[in-house]
């Protein structure tokens, strides 16, 4: 008999595209998976040819899902430096242009056969959840724990009419996330509050920023300057990603800043705005195509700047202090969790910004203790998850019925009652095509289509429902 826990994990996003929701739950299964007391299944999305040609960079596609699965897992192995045993599963998805979001297609629950539904871990619980038509997380697994990892009412609120569109987004994110989740984490005060809701980082950094770090570390003790670049900022080149900050930072404070060279990394849809706006400036700014972080052009760097408000926790500022460096970031809620190491300047005002720059520039950062590069690290973010998560613990069986089961209290009664109904109108209202295109799901998507369950060898909707062992 199987008496391991069985922890399935459902994510939006996956690698070849270079996000966060692809590239954490990947290192959470793999940490999880350590020990093998664990069965940990990740489940990712599966593209159509047509999508994965406008999500994933460098014209990367894939005929079958056993290719993107060996590009996944050769992808964690050189980051890591050894083989993790979890279970790789994909899920029919569709790329909305509009939200920049890759949505389910069908009930994606069905994946996990009902003997190992123990645990489900929601990566974005509620982009998962908007359209979802099928049976009820609650009622599926034993434990659901939803991860929120995305400001989406920031992100809104910087659209057209965002105030009334972000006002109706909150109360839809938090309806679903209580009908589906039995226990949700916050990675940080950024994003937004729900009821009963933890906040943790539950994130780490890939171990080759550590070993950066050390090799830096290393380096100072035979050299008194190993930092011999100056001011960087990578990520996805967005406006929203922090770039429109950075360059009105920089444009607000040009004279205060000459003499300072700034290089910019990124691709992404912005890119000739920023460039052209970067160009503008009287400053030193240089805007060039993206790459991985761990890429050797930025290891000679000292200064990471990071005034963005949008993320909820800035996975290239932890990146950059196991690197060694110093980071000049907002003094805000998505970099609580940094505010213990003596390297990060948390800056609230932008003339703080310059004078935090200028400090980083003309000191030395201060070598990372062991603890904090624990902190840091896949290990001590999969502690902290199995706390928040109470996945520490046992998981309790579901209580029998007896004779005292009788005197539950009303208001629990009706509680319960309220979260059934509430789940069923969820339920009928997402299974018209009609009032889901109204609602804003891609069309189609209400159950995979012919091509989609071919790849992915599962039964078509006008067959038989379910998924092929």
């Amino acid at each position: 008999m199987d008496t391991k826990q069985h922890i399935a994990i459902f994510t939006t996003a996956s690698l070849p595209w270079m996000t966060g929701t692809a590239v954490n739950p990947l290192f959470r299964a793999a940490y999880l998976s350590i020990g093998g007391d664990r069965k940990v299944t990740l489940v990712v999305p599966w593209l159509s040819i047509r999508d994965q040609e406008l999500v994933y960079p460098s014209n990367t596609t894939f005929v079958l899902p056993s290719q993107q699965e060996k590009y996944i897992r050769e992808w964690l192995e050189e980051r890591i430096g050894s083989k993790f045993n979890f279970n790789l599963q994909f899920y029919p998805g569709k790329f909305a242009v509009d939200k920049r979001s890759i949505l389910p297609v069908g009930d994606i629950s069905e994946i996990i056969p009902d003997d190992e539904s123990d645990i489900a871990i929601l990566e974005e619980p509620e982009h998962l959840t908007w359209y979802h038509h099928g049976r009820r997380w609650k009622k599926k697994f034993k434990w659901v724990v939803g991860i929120i990892h995305t400001n989406y009412l920031e992100y809104v609120k910087r659209e057209k009419n965002g105030a009334v569109e972000a006002f109706l987004l909150e109360h839809i994110n938090r309806w679903v996330v209580h009908i589906y989740c039995h226990k949700v984490i916050r990675l940080s005060a950024a994003t937004q509050d729900y009821p009963k809701s933890v906040i943790c980082n539950v994130h780490g950094v890939n171990p080759k920023f550590l070993e950066i770090g050390k090799q830096k570390m290393e380096q100072r003790q035979d050299e008194d300057q190993v930092f011999g670049k100056g001011v960087y900022y990578i990520g996805k080149m967005i406006w929203s990603k922090g770039y429109r900050e950075l360059l009105k930072l920089l444009g607000d404070h040009q004279k205060d800043l000459a003499g300072i060279e700034v290089d910019l990394f990124g691709n992404g849809e912005d890119s000739d705005e920023v460039q052209k706006t970067a160009r503008d400036l009287e400053l030193s700014v240089k805007v060039y195509p993206g790459r991985d972080h761990t890429d050797p052009i930025f290891h000679d760097y000292k200064v990471f700047v990071n005034p963005s408000t949008t993320d909820v926790v800035c996975t290239t500022t932890a990146e950059a202090l196991a690197m060694g460096k110093f980071v000049v970031c907002a003094d805000h809620p998505s970099n609580e969790f940094f505010r213990q190491f003596p390297n990060c300047f948390l800056c609230d005002k932008s003339d703080a910004f310059v004078r935090g720059i200028f400090k980083a520039l003309t000191e030395e950062p201060e070598p990372l203790t062991n603890a904090q590069m624990h902190e840091l690290s896949w290990e001590a973010a999969t502690e902290r998850f199995l706390t928040a998560a109470e996945l520490d613990q046992p998981l309790a069986k579901k209580p029998q019925r007896t004779r005292s089961k009788k005197f539950l209290s009303m208001s629990l009664q009706l509680g319960r009652k309220f979260d059934d109904a509430s789940a069923y109108i969820h339920h009928v209202t997402l299974g018209f095509e009609g009032s889901r295109r109204a609602f804003g799901a891609v069309p189609g998507s209400l159950h995979p289509d012919e091509q989609q369950c071919k790849e992915l060898g599962i039964a078509s909707p006008s067959n038989k429902r379910g998924w092929k062992k």
